[in-house]
């Protein structure tokens, strides 16, 4: 009976034929060349011409782009603005989310609400967030200076140089929330007989912290370190709006130490009208993203650990 039963599941499924899986599939590889492949190509091929986006008479200019942005010198500083950008807010952003799932781990009395409220902040829409951070520090009516001045500190100007790139330090670590909630469910399947184990031996909580729940939660720090660096490499609503300017997405009024590549990339294209240069511009970053994701992926060698060893596995 058992084994009837087992030959009709074998022939229900044999009805599917392969082009079932392709029909359920079509819709995603559909979007994927219409909505990524095919814009990607396009890119690719403005990057070698003097398009302007204006009008159909641009012509082939080949790989002047790319050697023109070898030295630009704008570009390479708006280059390294970012780089230094990624290298302290991304560390920031990381251990800030670590920090807050460790404490809101805890059996606190109401540590869902104060979960909802620390989450909050990373669903606010970006523009609306910016705009209200701009408000927050604005030099004479923001609330930021207010407080200042009631603990005996002259008003700081945070949306010129050089406070502004700190300005927006302080605006991407808001979002953090995120970082938070994934880092929460990570630090929630660490085993805790480990933990008990490594207490029992004489461990103190920075000895459990650091050898049993950082190497248990390694790989979720990873990908968090991962996403980070390729989410501040294309920051560029951010500078825009918080620059001191009546008109929205001005680039010329953004400050110089908030002037990151993604800036300079938004100039070129709709106030130089670049379209082929910053197509090459947008070309070269990538490149530049996924070098320095490769690096640490290589990297994680030495500090990811994972519960079963792929070496070992093979």
């Amino acid at each position: 009976m058992a084994t009837e039963r087992a030959r009709r599941s074998r022939r229900g499924w044999r009805r599917y034929s392969s082009r079932t899986l392709y029909l359920f599939l079509s819709p995603w590889v559909l979007g994927f060349a219409l909505l990524t492949a095919l814009p990607l190509g396009y890119a690719l091929l403005i990057s070698f011409t003097n398009f302007n986006g204006r009008n159909d008479r641009w012509r082939w200019v080949g790989v002047r782009n790319y050697a023109e942005l070898m030295h630009d010198t704008e570009a390479i500083a708006s280059l390294v603005r970012t780089l230094a950008f990624t290298a302290i807010a991304v560390p920031l952003m990381v251990a800030g989310g670590l920090g807050l799932a460790v404490l809101l781990n805890q059996r606190l009395k109401a540590v869902g609400l104060f979960r909802t409220i620390f989450f909050l902040p990373s669903v606010v829409p970006v523009v609306a967030m910016a705009i209200m951070w701009k408000l927050i520090f604005n030099r004479d009516a923001g609330i930021l200076n207010a407080i200042l001045e009631k603990i005996s500190i002259s008003p700081i100007a945070w949306l010129v140089d050089p406070n502004a790139f700190y300005a927006l330090i302080i605006l991407t670590l808001w979002g953090l929330g995120g970082g938070m909630v994934i880092m929460l469910a990570a630090l929630q399947g660490v085993p805790a007989e480990l933990e008990e184990a490594a207490v029992v031996d004489g461990a103190n909580r920075w000895h459990v912290f650091r050898h049993i729940t950082v190497p248990m939660i390694s790989p979720i720090i990873f990908f968090q370190v991962v996403t980070g660096i390729i989410a501040s490499f294309q920051i560029v609503i951010q500078p825009l709006l918080l620059a001191e300017t009546n008109q929205v997405g001005s680039v010329a009024q953004v400050p110089q130490s908030t002037h990151l590549y993604m800036v300079q990339v938004y100039q070129e294209f709709f106030s130089n009208n670049r379209y082929g240069y910053g197509s090459a511009m947008l070309w070269v970053f990538f490149l530049v993203i996924l070098a320095i994701t490769l690096i640490v992926q290589r990297s994680s060698r030495l500090w990811v650990h994972y519960e079963v060893d792929s070496e070992a596995e093979r």
